[in-house]
């Protein structure tokens, strides 16, 4: 399985390290002095949501960074890949209107970024100038944004390099007549840094 790991020991995975992943995209923002910070996180159901939360809670626990509980939403369940840009749009509009002041917002994935900055814009709020997002993915889109969208690359070249490794020593040990044993193998995803992030406005 490529980007989903199954609770299983028999069937091997390769997929990126989402507490990792998640844990630098709030450092990030940390970094450029965002404390105010709202989130739109992934659905319940995938099984990326948890983990790149858990890094999001312990990057902000080491760091005594509070995050309000009104500017946490979650994406709702769609099978559509195309759903989160249309659930990026409305839940940043839920944002605004509740008031809560932030100078960031870090998405689930790029296409709810996406949607996130469609709605920051018809708000009337500059990006990054008045607040920065991030997204997660690396999609192909992500560097043809205005602005350019910062985000999180999965590194899919390597982890097919890596998933292709795995079935050939598979295939090699089923040859041998030797145990094949499930691998079970996290890559660290690799922050881009580009235009719709930057240091908060004082």
């Amino acid at each position: 399985m490529i980007g989903h790991e199954l609770n299983t020991g028999s069937v091997s995975s390769v997929i990126v390290d989402n507490e990792l992943g998640g844990h630098a995209a709030i450092q990030h923002l940390y970094s450029f002095g965002h404390r105010n910070i709202a989130f739109i996180r992934g659905p319940k159901r995938i099984t990326d949501t948890a983990p790149r939360w858990k890094g999001v809670r312990a990057f902000a626990k080491a760091h005594d960074l509070a995050i309000d509980p009104e500017l946490v939403l979650d994406l709702p369940e769609s099978s559509d890949p195309l759903s989160s840009f249309d659930a990026g749009v409305h839940l940043t509009e839920e944002l605004l209107r509740r008031k809560k002041p932030f100078s960031a917002l870090m998405a689930f994935d790029d296409m709810t970024a996406f949607g996130a900055i469609r709605a920051l814009s018809k708000a009337g709020i500059k990006v990054p100038e008045q607040c920065s997002v991030i997204g997660f993915d690396d999609i192909a889109q992500s560097r043809l944004l205005t602005p350019a969208l910062s985000t999180l690359r999965q590194p899919m070249q390597e982890m097919g390099d890596l998933a292709v490794s795995i079935v050939s020593e598979g295939i090699s040990a089923v040859q041998e007549k030797q145990k094949i044993v499930a691998s079970h193998r996290k890559l660290p995803p690799e922050l881009m840094v580009r235009e719709s992030t930057q240091s908060v406005s004082s």
